[in-house]
């Protein structure tokens, strides 16, 4: 294992810290908490007429560097773009400073959803990821990103890319939160409960959870109105079970303006769910994304919000729960700098299996 540190720029540096406590309690790195103190390492200086420089206050010469950064919504309140230059002038700045290998840990890439090639377009994650790999980083380890073919984007002779499934955390928060036993999965969940998608697209994601934990699944086929923006004209629902008397949690990996989620509600409420809850991985919550989930959440129609702490949120949502993710990056970055195998990380989640051996992780 090769000498190495755990940094961050501006907009993560308190996860950064919360990462590194849950490493420093693993064997393979006891003592070495020097190792887990560059949460400083990284000055950022603006000059008067607004560019950047990124500094490294000591030598990482012949370091391995794990640096945490969000270009989304994060805990410093940098806006996207300024975000997104401090991370390229920071991995320049650890380039130049002879780093032996640079590992960007963005836990949601924000311009994920930017992904399909148009002729007039450009393509912002395209441009995200090579910028990163062009300036020297080696490996970029994100959660969830938006399609599959985005990993693609990296030229695995220059980079590295990891996206691991952060929909295993949320799964295995629902069996020590809400299920806690292999009778109540078999009993009550598997007659009671249902996952539904946000629409057709989607349908891969909550068919996962629905096999995860042989419950029914329950599929939205959104149709939208092309003359306006962001707007749906019909949703349609398809399901072999009648939704009436169950508990339905609608599944997707990021919520932004909540648009869909809010259309998808109201046209369930009338099928008669003993209740509905929400459960994605980033909190994008774009603007009015908190007042419309507020808003179901007064109104009676949605109970409960279950995300990960990918993305900062500030707002005082009703029913809100945010899991955090910070011990599975610790164990990403463990299995990276020990050269270990990823694959319990990457299998599927089956609740069952988890009942009988309820550690996802180890």
């Amino acid at each position: 294992m090769n000498d190495f540190v755990i940094c961050a720029t501006r907009s993560m540096k308190k996860y950064a810290g919360q990462v590194s406590a849950h490493m420093a309690k693993f064997s393979a790195f006891a003592g070495m908490t020097d190792n887990f103190n560059g949460t400083d390492l990284l000055q950022t200086d603006r000059f008067a007429d607004g560019e950047m420089e990124v500094f490294i206050k000591s030598s990482i010469r012949g370091r391995d560097v794990i640096i945490f950064t969000s270009c989304a919504r994060n805990e410093a309140e940098i806006s996207v773009e300024e975000a997104k230059i401090e991370l390229y002038h920071a991995v320049d700045a650890l380039k130049r400073a002879q780093a032996a290998k640079i590992i960007v840990f963005e836990p949601f890439i924000s311009c994920s959803r930017s992904d399909r090639t148009d002729r007039r377009s450009s393509v912002g994650l395209w441009i995200h990821l090579n910028i990163l790999a062009g300036l020297g980083a080696k490996h970029i380890v994100t959660y969830q990103l938006h399609s599959d073919k985005s990993k693609s984007m990296v030229n695995p002779t220059v980079c590295v890319m990891d996206d691991i499934p952060a929909l295993n955390l949320l799964k295995q928060y629902l069996c020590t939160t809400y299920i806690h036993n292999k009778q109540t999965l078999e009993n009550e969940v598997r007659s009671k409960w249902a996952f539904c998608s946000v629409d057709a697209g989607g349908e891969k994601l909550a068919r996962r959870f629905a096999n995860a934990f042989g419950a029914p699944l329950v599929v939205a086929h959104k149709q939208r109105d092309n003359s306006r923006l962001n707007t749906i004209e019909s949703i349609n629902i398809l399901s072999a079970q009648p939704v009436d008397d169950k508990i339905l949690w609608i599944v997707d990996d990021m919520v932004d303006t909540g648009g869909s989620v809010e259309s998808l509600i109201r046209a369930l409420v009338p099928l008669g769910p003993r209740e509905i809850n929400l459960i994605a991985v980033h909190p994008v919550f774009s603007r009015p994304a908190s007042q419309k989930l507020s808003a179901l959440s007064r109104e009676g129609m949605l109970k409960r919000i279950i995300v990960t702490d990918t993305v900062s949120v500030r707002e005082e949502i009703p029913g809100l729960e945010t899991v955090s993710s910070a011990e599975l990056s610790a164990r990403i970055i463990r299995t990276i700098l020990t050269n270990t195998s990823m694959e319990k990380l990457l299998k599927p989640f089956n609740a069952n299996d988890f009942f009988n051996h309820p550690n996802l992780f180890s």
